[in-house]
């Protein structure tokens, strides 16, 4: 192996130094250049080649070729006239010369590699089998759509004979005759049918070079030719049946163009078939947006969206699902019905619904949403006592649930085909609340009713009667309450005669029963016979591993009372959800969730962090009181001491602001004015002045 000195590691220097480094029988010594950072130096010291400033010192060292490319004149003379007559000096002409013919070499090549890459390219990206075979009859050339149709992979393709590769190929006879056969129905040993073109490969000299067939599956071809017969015949019943159909039905493409309606279609909205069919999905929308196009977007289906349509504009409601075949979503179908049935038919049902109210229970255990630990025993609890007639006493919170535990009690007895009555004890005024409980007789009071009039407990008879707000009860209606639980028997106001009644009562409370026994405003021994069998309902910020499952459940009732189409939660609005502490449990979520959906835009579907109010607990600050003795007072008392606190502080604000008036208070507060006054004595208000 011959060594080689380069003398110059510029630009020349450094190409030919990557030319000699990969021969195998040329061994490049040393480079010198004067700049020790020339990136000829550079490239030698990564290459573990040696390095100099001065090529003097190295022409001892058997060096057999010098390549000069300073392109110094002096240099390469002061070379000349030093090396020994062995070494054969290069100059940098020649060098140059034969790193551009390199260079020249290796952008053929490349240029070569990527013709070559871009024709296998299209040869494999194209839809068609293609095969080539030389004029010994090798197989040369093999796509990847050969290797689909023909069940034979490339590696054994190439190189093979052709009739390895197809028995019954005529590339062989093609390369005889030099004749084109064109659009030849041929069948592969696999089954599959093709329709292939042999074409002889010549140049222009008029040689012979091989042969090319190019050929496409028909098999799919001859199956849907097939298939169309029965797919006509399938729609043309599907237009029938739409056409009967009495519902308007409208149908558009994936891209939102109308493709077909009924005769009711055009019946309810007044739009011809040349106005609606090949137009856009929203040419036959007065009010409201399109649902087609929600639904082509979304791909979600949307139901009972309320819309106006047609140059009447009709009020309708609609239903719109997408229809996707295979995965793909080829367009939506509609259905649209006429609203003035609709609300005839919903005027019928609420007041159906106003008479269910106060005949039955509306809910079951399985309206009852309980995940965590403490809302199952609660669930369990309240199964156990719907078997027995003991009567059940709910605790909780406001807002936690407890009138649906009474309605599912109710219905998991066998008192369920009876009725069952609901009151709610703090709404009705003490004057009249002991009349509407008992009943009264003819002539027990003024303006009482000819022949009396039946109560509540009586009209229950068999059945349950649910009483909220036990606790807001009068002394005198406890005693009455006391005698119906001990003797099974009521007397009607004004009335001396029993009368034998069998109720199961279910009654709730949110106020601290065994405080009221201390104060007096309780009796002890309604206590004991009430709470016999108590259920504790945990509040929502004990549960909140139930907010995401509550959400779903309270946003499927929003939008059915406000004929909204929300469909849940974002997770970081999810979030903010768990983070609050909800003092107004299910009931304030419930509110917080129909607040959202109101201000929503209709084509938003997600509630997001930013239809949400901000949500914090409020704490009640003696304002009087330094921060940090504030601090301090919150911090020792518990969260329900501390809602008492914040809820006497309104009372008491609103109170001054309104000079005093308790009946406009109570208004303006969203409470009966008795129980005002029962909150005014409970938080000590009236001692402090507030008349």
């Amino acid at each position: 192996m011959q060594n080689i000195m380069i003398v110059g590691a510029g630009k020349g220097g450094t190409a030919i130094l990557k030319i000699l480094k990969e021969s195998e029988v040329l061994n490049v010594h040393v480079v010198i250049d004067r700049n020790e950072n020339a990136p000829g130096m550079i490239l030698a010291r990564n290459e573990g080649i040696k390095t100099g400033t001065s090529w003097q010192q190295f022409l001892n060292e058997n060096i057999d070729i010098i390549i000069e490319v300073t392109g110094d004149d002096e240099v390469f003379k002061e070379i000349r006239s030093t090396k020994n007559r062995q070494t054969v000096l290069i100059p940098g002409s020649v060098a140059f010369l034969v790193s551009r013919l390199m260079e020249e070499k290796e952008e053929l090549v490349t240029k070569l590699q990527n013709d070559s890459y871009k024709q296998e390219l299209i040869f494999n990206t194209a839809n068609d089998g293609m095969l080539v075979i030389d004029r010994e009859g090798k197989v040369i050339l093999f796509n990847k759509r050969a290797e689909e149709i023909m069940g034979v992979k490339k590696e054994q393709a190439i190189g093979k004979d052709v009739l390895e590769v197809i028995p019954t190929s005529r590339l062989l006879l093609i390369l005889k005759t030099r004749r084109t056969e064109s659009n030849q129905e041929m069948v592969l040993n696999n089954g599959r049918k093709i329709i292939t073109t042999r074409i002889p490969i010549i140049e222009e000299n008029g040689t012979l070079i091989g042969a090319f067939a190019v050929f496409k599956d028909i098999t799919e071809v001859v199956k849907l030719a097939e298939e169309i017969t029965d797919l006509k015949e399938i729609q043309t019943m599907l237009q029938a049946i739409i056409h009967s159909s009495d519902d308007a039905i409208s149908v558009v493409d994936e891209t939102g163009c109308g493709l077909l309606i009924n005769p009711a279609y055009t019946r309810l909205t007044g739009l011809t078939q040349d106005q609606v069919i090949g137009k856009p999905a929203t040419a036959d929308i007065s009010e409201g947006e399109s649902m087609h196009m929600r639904v082509l977007q979304t791909r979600r289906a949307v139901r009972g969206v309320p819309m106006r349509v047609g140059p009447n504009k009709r009020e309708v409601i609609v239903n719109v699902a997408p229809i996707i075949v295979k995965g793909k979503l080829k367009g939506s179908v509609g259905v649209i019905h006429d609203m003035s049935e609709m609300k005839s038919l919903s005027r019928e049902l609420s007041r159906a619904r106003q008479i269910i109210r106060t005949l039955e229970a509306k809910y079951t255990f399985e309206d009852i949403i309980g995940i965590s630990e403490e809302m199952v025993i609660a669930i369990e609890q309240a199964k156990l006592g719907a078997k027995t007639p003991a009567t059940v006493l709910l605790r909780g919170e406001s807002g936690t649930g407890k009138e649906l535990f009474a309605h599912a009690i109710h219905n998991a007895s066998d008192r369920k085909y009876n009725k069952f009555i609901r009151v709610n004890c703090a709404a009705i005024s003490e004057s009249l609340l002991e009349s509407e409980l008992f009943g009264y007789e003819e002539g027990a009071f003024s303006g009482a009713v000819r022949g009396g009039k039946r109560g509540l407990f009586e009209e229950a008879n068999n059945g349950s009667i649910f009483l909220d707000e036990i606790g807001e009860l009068s002394a005198n209606t406890q005693a009455k309450l006391l005698r119906v639980l001990q003797e099974g028997e009521i007397i009607r106001v004004g009335g001396t005669k029993p009368i034998n009644i069998n109720v199961r009562i279910i009654a709730a409370t949110n106020v601290n029963l065994e405080k009221g026994i201390a104060k007096g405003s309780f009796r002890e021994d309604l206590y004991y016979r009430l709470n016999r069998m108590p259920i504790q309902i945990p509040p929502l910020r004990k549960r909140k591993e139930e907010i995401p499952v509550l959400c779903d459940r309270l946003i499927e009732k929003i939008n059915r009372d406000y004929g909204r189409n929300v469909e849940g939660v974002t997770k970081e609005a999810l979030n903010q959800l768990i983070d609050y502490d909800w003092p107004g449990n299910v009931r304030e979520l419930e509110n917080i969730l129909g607040r959202a959906i109101i201000f929503m835009k209709y084509n938003e579907s997600l509630i997001d962090v930013h239809h949400l109010p901000e949500l914090r607990i409020k704490h009640f600050r003696n304002e009087s009181a330094g921060s940090h003795s504030s601090e301090n007072h919150t911090l020792e008392k518990t969260l329900p001491e501390m809602v008492e606190e914040y809820e006497a502080k309104i009372i008491q604000e609103t109170l001054s602001r309104l000079n005093g008036n308790k009946t406009l208070t109570a208004k303006t507060l969203g409470l009966s004015v008795r129980n005002l006054y029962y909150k005014l004595e409970k938080f000590n208000l009236e001692k402090n002045g507030m008349q």
